[in-house]
C-alpha cells in the first residue's frame, strides 16, 4: 500500500491525496490545514473522504474514517473519534467533523485518520453509530461488508444443462435397437419433456443455476 489510497475534499478547500504521516501500512493521517491560514481559523464542519481511481482494498477489507483530537489531560496518545466508514460499494462518504473541530488537532489543523480494517468490524460500528455521515446513506453499513454472491453460469453452461435435461428424460423413449441404428424419440415424449420443463421452471426457477444432476 505504498501509493496514495484515498483523497480528501474538506469543505471550500482543494483535495489532499497524499497523507501527512502514515503510522503504518495500512493507517494514514490527514493534517488540513486552516481555511484562512493567514489568520484566524475559518471552521468547516464537513469533509469527503473517498477511495482514488482504481484502488482495491484487500478482499473482507474497508476503511474506518477517525477524527484525531489531542490527548486528554493525563493521557499521552491522541484520542481517535470514529466517523464511518467507505468501501466497496460505497467509495465515498460525506462525514460532519463539527464546527468546532477546526484547530482541534497539532498546530492548529484538524487531523483525519484513514485505517484499513475488517469491513465486519467498521459496518458494525457504522450500524451502532449512525456512521456520522450524511447525505445517501442507504447503503453505508451493508456495502462494506461484501455480499456472498453467487457466480451466474454463463449462458453456454445454461444451454448445456437444458440439454442435459432434455437427453436424461428423453433417452427413456428410446429403444433398444442395433447397434448404429438411429434411434428416434417421439414428437409427444418432446413434447411431455417441454411441459415438465417448464413447469419446474415455474416452481423451482434457479434450479438451472445450480450445479447438480439436472
Amino acid at each position: 500500500m505504498s501509493q496514495p489510497l484515498f483523497g480528501l475534499v474538506p469543505a471550500g478547500q482543494p483535495a489532499i491525496i497524499t497523507p501527512t504521516e502514515a503510522p503504518s501500512p495500512t493507517s494514514f493521517l490527514y493534517a488540513i490545514p486552516p481555511t484562512n491560514p493567514s489568520g484566524p481559523a475559518k471552521p468547516f464542519g464537513h469533509v469527503v473522504v473517498f477511495m482514488l481511481p482504481g484502488v482495491v482494498l484487500p478482499p473482507g477489507t474497508a476503511a474506518a474514517i477517525y477524527l484525531v483530537t489531542p490527548p486528554s489531560p493525563g493521557q499521552t496518545t491522541p484520542n481517535f473519534k470514529f466517523l464511518g466508514g467507505i468501501g466497496p460499494g460505497k467509495e465515498s462518504a460525506i462525514f460532519k467533523v463539527g464546527p468546532g473541530s477546526a484547530g482541534a488537532g497539532h498546530e492548529g489543523n484538524v487531523v483525519i485518520g484513514v485505517s484499513v480494517e475488517d469491513a465486519e468490524s467498521v459496518a458494525s460500528r457504522m450500524s451502532s453509530s449512525g456512521s456520522g455521515t450524511t447525505g445517501d446513506n442507504n447503503n453505508a453499513s451493508g456495502a462494506l461488508v461484501p455480499v456472498r454472491q453467487v457466480q451466474q453460469p454463463s449462458t453456454l453452461v445454461l444451454a448445456q444443462r437444458i440439454i442435459k435435461n432434455a437427453f436424461n428424460f428423453l433417452s427413456s423413449f428410446t429403444g433398444g435397437g442395433n447397434p448404429g441404428q438411429m434411434e428416434v424419440v417421439p414428437l409427444k415424449a418432446f413434447e411431455e419433456w417441454w411441459k415438465k420443463f417448464e413447469s419446474k421452471v415455474r416452481t423451482d426457477p434457479g434450479f438451472l443455476e445450480r450445479d447438480d444432476d439436472q
